[in-house]
Protein backbone atom coordinates (compact mmCIF):
# COMPACT_ATOMS: atom_id res chain seq x y z
CA UNK A 1 0.00 0.00 0.00
CA UNK A 2 1.25 3.36 -1.13
CA UNK A 3 1.42 6.22 1.25
CA UNK A 4 -0.58 8.13 -0.78
CA UNK A 5 -3.73 5.27 -0.10
CA UNK A 6 -2.62 5.66 4.03
CA UNK A 7 -3.35 9.05 3.73
CA UNK A 8 -6.30 8.51 1.62
CA UNK A 9 -7.80 5.66 3.61
CA UNK A 10 -6.81 5.94 7.24
CA UNK A 11 -8.69 7.98 8.90
CA UNK A 12 -12.25 6.88 6.95
CA UNK A 13 -11.32 3.08 7.26
CA UNK A 14 -10.97 3.83 11.14
CA UNK A 15 -14.21 5.55 12.02
CA UNK A 16 -15.69 2.95 9.59
CA UNK A 17 -14.27 -0.05 11.68
CA UNK A 18 -15.51 1.98 14.78
CA UNK A 19 -19.37 2.62 13.17
CA UNK A 20 -19.38 -1.40 11.93
CA UNK A 21 -17.98 -2.65 15.78
CA UNK A 22 -20.67 -0.20 17.54
CA UNK A 23 -23.46 -1.71 15.41
CA UNK A 24 -22.17 -5.27 15.35
CA UNK A 25 -22.24 -4.54 19.51
CA UNK A 26 -25.62 -3.48 19.77
CA UNK A 27 -27.26 -5.39 18.26
CA UNK A 28 -25.72 -8.51 19.96
CA UNK A 29 -25.94 -6.59 23.16
CA UNK A 30 -29.69 -6.90 23.19
CA UNK A 31 -30.05 -10.38 22.86
CA UNK A 32 -29.03 -9.43 26.72
CA UNK A 33 -31.74 -6.58 27.41
CA UNK A 34 -29.22 -4.12 26.79
CA UNK A 35 -27.31 -1.62 24.59
CA UNK A 36 -23.82 -1.18 23.84
CA UNK A 37 -23.71 2.37 25.78
CA UNK A 38 -25.90 0.74 28.54
CA UNK A 39 -23.01 -2.08 28.51
CA UNK A 40 -20.12 0.27 28.02
CA UNK A 41 -21.23 2.23 31.30
CA UNK A 42 -21.96 -0.80 33.52
CA UNK A 43 -18.33 -2.39 32.53
CA UNK A 44 -16.56 1.31 33.37
CA UNK A 45 -18.08 0.68 36.72
CA UNK A 46 -17.23 -2.14 37.38
CA UNK A 47 -13.56 -1.47 37.03
CA UNK A 48 -13.94 1.48 38.95
CA UNK A 49 -16.87 1.05 41.53
CA UNK A 50 -17.80 4.32 43.78
CA UNK A 51 -16.62 6.65 41.19
CA UNK A 52 -18.51 9.87 40.77
CA UNK A 53 -20.77 10.31 37.81
CA UNK A 54 -19.40 13.30 36.67
CA UNK A 55 -15.92 11.17 36.44
CA UNK A 56 -17.45 8.61 34.56
CA UNK A 57 -19.44 11.44 32.01
CA UNK A 58 -15.79 12.46 31.18
CA UNK A 59 -14.55 9.03 30.78
CA UNK A 60 -16.92 8.03 28.67
CA UNK A 61 -16.47 11.42 26.74
CA UNK A 62 -20.66 11.64 27.63
CA UNK A 63 -22.61 14.83 28.30
CA UNK A 64 -23.92 14.74 31.66
CA UNK A 65 -27.67 14.80 30.87
CA UNK A 66 -26.96 11.87 28.47
CA UNK A 67 -25.04 9.74 31.09
CA UNK A 68 -27.58 10.11 33.90
CA UNK A 69 -30.59 9.06 31.28
CA UNK A 70 -28.33 5.78 30.61
CA UNK A 71 -27.55 5.37 34.38
CA UNK A 72 -31.62 5.74 35.36
CA UNK A 73 -32.33 3.35 32.89
CA UNK A 74 -29.62 1.11 34.66
CA UNK A 75 -31.34 1.65 38.00
CA UNK A 76 -34.51 0.45 37.13
CA UNK A 77 -33.55 -2.52 35.60
CA UNK A 78 -31.70 -2.99 39.08
CA UNK A 79 -28.38 -3.30 37.64
CA UNK A 80 -26.42 -0.36 39.25
CA UNK A 81 -27.36 1.94 42.14
CA UNK A 82 -26.28 5.65 43.42
CA UNK A 83 -25.03 6.41 46.71
CA UNK A 84 -24.64 9.67 47.75
CA UNK A 85 -21.44 10.76 48.69
CA UNK A 86 -20.49 10.84 52.20
CA UNK A 87 -18.98 14.07 52.47
CA UNK A 88 -20.90 15.53 49.77
CA UNK A 89 -24.28 15.07 49.22
CA UNK A 90 -24.78 17.20 45.97
CA UNK A 91 -22.25 14.26 44.66
CA UNK A 92 -23.45 10.68 43.74
CA UNK A 93 -21.32 7.27 43.10
CA UNK A 94 -22.06 4.15 41.03
CA UNK A 95 -21.72 0.72 42.21
CA UNK A 96 -23.06 -2.52 40.78
CA UNK A 97 -25.90 -4.76 41.88
CA UNK A 98 -25.94 -7.92 42.25
CA UNK A 99 -27.76 -8.37 39.11
CA UNK A 100 -25.25 -6.23 37.16
CA UNK A 101 -22.45 -8.52 38.33
CA UNK A 102 -24.43 -11.57 36.92
CA UNK A 103 -25.10 -9.81 33.33
CA UNK A 104 -21.55 -8.77 32.99
CA UNK A 105 -20.63 -12.43 33.80
CA UNK A 106 -22.74 -13.55 31.45
CA UNK A 107 -21.57 -10.81 29.13
CA UNK A 108 -17.88 -11.40 29.07
CA UNK A 109 -18.71 -14.15 26.82
CA UNK A 110 -20.11 -12.14 24.06
CA UNK A 111 -17.05 -9.71 24.84
CA UNK A 112 -14.93 -12.62 23.95
CA UNK A 113 -17.28 -13.74 20.84
CA UNK A 114 -17.37 -10.03 19.35
CA UNK A 115 -13.69 -10.00 19.46
CA UNK A 116 -13.16 -12.87 18.18
CA UNK A 117 -15.37 -12.44 15.26
CA UNK A 118 -13.69 -8.74 14.13
CA UNK A 119 -10.07 -10.65 14.37
CA UNK A 120 -10.77 -13.45 12.47
CA UNK A 121 -8.45 -14.70 9.84
CA UNK A 122 -5.56 -12.23 11.94
CA UNK A 123 -2.98 -14.79 13.56
CA UNK A 124 -2.97 -13.87 18.06
CA UNK A 125 0.23 -12.22 17.10
CA UNK A 126 -1.06 -9.72 14.67
CA UNK A 127 -3.64 -8.89 17.00
CA UNK A 128 -1.31 -8.32 19.70
CA UNK A 129 0.85 -5.95 17.53
CA UNK A 130 -2.25 -4.08 16.16
CA UNK A 131 -3.69 -3.42 19.66
CA UNK A 132 -0.43 -2.01 20.87
CA UNK A 133 -0.29 0.03 17.29
CA UNK A 134 -3.95 1.62 17.83
CA UNK A 135 -2.56 2.70 21.42
CA UNK A 136 0.33 4.03 19.54
CA UNK A 137 -2.29 6.04 17.12
CA UNK A 138 -4.97 7.03 20.41
CA UNK A 139 -1.45 8.25 22.08
CA UNK A 140 -0.47 10.35 18.94
CA UNK A 141 -4.07 12.02 18.54
CA UNK A 142 -3.82 12.74 22.31
CA UNK A 143 -0.67 14.54 22.14
CA UNK A 144 -1.33 16.29 18.83
CA UNK A 145 -4.93 17.47 20.87
CA UNK A 146 -2.91 18.81 23.09
CA UNK A 147 -0.19 20.34 21.35
CA UNK A 148 -2.99 22.13 18.85
CA UNK A 149 -5.15 23.11 22.04
CA UNK A 150 -2.55 24.99 23.10
CA UNK A 151 -1.45 26.25 19.77
CA UNK A 152 -4.94 27.53 19.75
CA UNK A 153 -4.72 29.00 23.61
CA UNK A 154 -1.24 30.88 22.23
CA UNK A 155 -2.87 32.77 18.89
CA UNK A 156 -6.06 33.13 19.50
CA UNK A 157 -6.98 36.21 21.86
CA UNK A 158 -9.73 36.07 24.37
CA UNK A 159 -12.34 38.45 25.35
CA UNK A 160 -14.76 38.86 28.34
Amino acid sequence: MSRGSVDQNFLFTLGEVFRLIRVYADKEASRFGITRAQWAVLAKVERSEGMKQSELAELLEMQPITLTRLIDKLCDSDWIERRSDASDRRVNRLYLKKAGRALLGKMSGLRSELTANALDGISPADAHRLLTQLETVKENVKTAIQASGAEQSRKEPRYG
